[in-house]
């Protein structure tokens, strides 16, 4: 798992850097073409890191009011107070990178292929070593490909660097 939470950390890091110059103001704009704003990608890939992390035995540090701001079915509102200020959202997001890395990195090999534990989502997920691989890859990947998106609509510069 070392790779795939090498893999999230550059991502994340490339996050951040697509976020440096964009103005908390600019946190909640939505450019047409664009599917998600930066306040609320940020907060999706914090709460997602939560929601994973039950999966690997993290008890919920979030505020309850996340899930309905950021879970699966939320839509992003333009409205710069419905969400905390860019810093405060970076913050949590550092903080869950660093929680699901910390609890996966302890994980051993028959607790990653063990079976996933919600039915529903099996044929996705058969074991928990698929679904950290695919949320902390693929679906984080996805999401900051988003971001990037957005940049180009909100007409910011390109980035000195490429992801890689």
């Amino acid at each position: 798992m070392n790779t795939i939470l090498h893999s999230f950390a550059y991502t994340l890091d490339f996050l951040r850097d697509l976020l440096a110059d964009v103005s908390p103001a600019d946190m909640v704009a939505q450019p047409p073409g664009t599917a998600n704003h930066p306040a609320w990608l940020v907060g999706h890939l914090t709460f997602s890191c939560q929601e994973l992390g039950g999966v690997v035995g993290l008890t919920p540090w979030l505020p309850k009011i996340w899930a309905l701001q950021f879970g699966p079915g939320s839509t992003p509102v333009a409205d710069v107070k419905a969400y905390e200020p860019k810093t405060l959202l970076l913050d949590r997001l550092r903080d869950a990178q660093t929680r699901i890395a910390t609890a996966v990195a302890a994980l051993d090999d028959e607790a990653l292929d063990s079976i996933f534990p919600e039915v529903t989502l099996r044929n996705v997920f058969p074991t928990v070593r698929h679904a950290l691989t695919q949320v902390l890859l693929g679906h984080t990947s996805y999401h900051v490909g988003q971001l990037a998106v957005w940049r180009k609509a909100a007409g910011l510069p390109t980035l000195g660097r490429s992801f890689q």
